[in-house]
């Protein structure tokens, strides 16, 4: 009987337990998007990685403002999520469930994920959407 209850839970917590899914659309030959995908699988992501020359027109297309487009494109469940942003800032996002298009990280600071951690300090994260653009995390 223990067995059967130990089973039955695991077959049900198994769901809550599965990694999210994450499609990345980057440069081809990005040595940081390559860096920030195992970054992502390393924090539990399900990540599936595709180059895209055009990933400019798929940034705007996704409603990235010009400013805010980094050198790949992530969604994940429903957001965009453009640049090297944390996976605390992803899971934040994933958890709050804002009425935002998504999260840009833009350029490339060196302290960002899939970079060397050469510099120390807070990361800027900013979220756009119908509402325009607004500081989403200093972290």
């Amino acid at each position: 009987m223990k067995r059967f209850a130990l089973a039955t839970f695991v077959a049900l917590a198994t769901p809550a337990l599965a990694a999210e899914p994450v499609t990345i659309w980057r440069s081809p030959g990005c040595g940081c998007c390559d860096a920030y995908a195992e970054y992502l699988q390393a924090e539990g992501f399900d990540v599936t990685v595709i180059d895209d020359v055009n990933f400019d027109d798929r940034s705007v297309a996704a409603g990235v403002p010009e400013q805010g487009i980094g050198c790949h494109l992530a969604m994940i469940d429903g957001y965009v999520v453009s640049g090297l942003v944390p996976a605390e800032i992803i899971e934040r996002l994933l958890e709050e469930r804002p009425g935002i298009t998504g999260v840009t990280l833009p350029g490339m600071p060196a302290n960002a994920p899939g970079m060397a951690p050469a510099k120390t300090g807070a990361l800027r994260t900013y979220a756009f959407g119908p509402g325009g653009v607004e500081i989403y995390a200093d972290e």
